[in-house]
């Protein structure tokens, strides 16, 4: 096993129509008025940008996001990562009916901290613990967010 190697995968239930979320998701720069532990987005030109990351675990992640896929028909958006993490984080959006959306998160990484590889093997469950915790906030942060706009 790598223990340096990630797959995340979160469904969320949004009470809101799917190109509302995908309105909101296509803006990164935006994510953090509506979550928490995104701290700081910025925009390097059209296609990418630098975030920075911090859920309950006393450290900050930065990722240097690049767009790999915008399409607005599928609702999907894909990006690549590289920095503190260097893999893929897609959003895929679908409608199960009503105003109501499910948004898949799929991510795959592999840590590039040295302090985190270091850690890999026993702190293990605490950033996946830090992963979920930061997860549950997004959700709750965008279904408030859309039903403020």
């Amino acid at each position: 096993m790598d223990w340096c190697h990630y797959r995340f995968r979160s469904v969320w239930d949004v009470p809101a129509p799917p190109d509302a979320v995908y309105a909101v998701l296509e803006r990164p720069e935006e994510y953090p008025h509506w979550w928490p532990q995104v701290r700081e987005v910025t925009r390097l030109d059209e296609r990418s940008g630098t975030a920075r990351f911090r859920s309950f675990l006393p450290y900050d992640l930065v990722v240097t996001l690049t767009e790999r896929r915008r399409d607005p028909a599928a609702r999907v958006l894909e990006t690549t990562l590289a920095g503190d993490l260097e893999g893929w984080a897609r959003w895929t959006l679908t409608s199960p009916g009503g105003d109501r959306t499910r948004a898949l998160y799929e991510q795959e990484v592999d840590l590039q901290r040295p302090l985190m590889r270091r850690l890999a093997m026993p702190g293990r469950p605490l950033f996946l613990a830090n992963h979920a915790l930061m997860m549950r906030a997004g959700r709750r942060g965008l279904a408030a967010h859309l039903h403020t706009v």
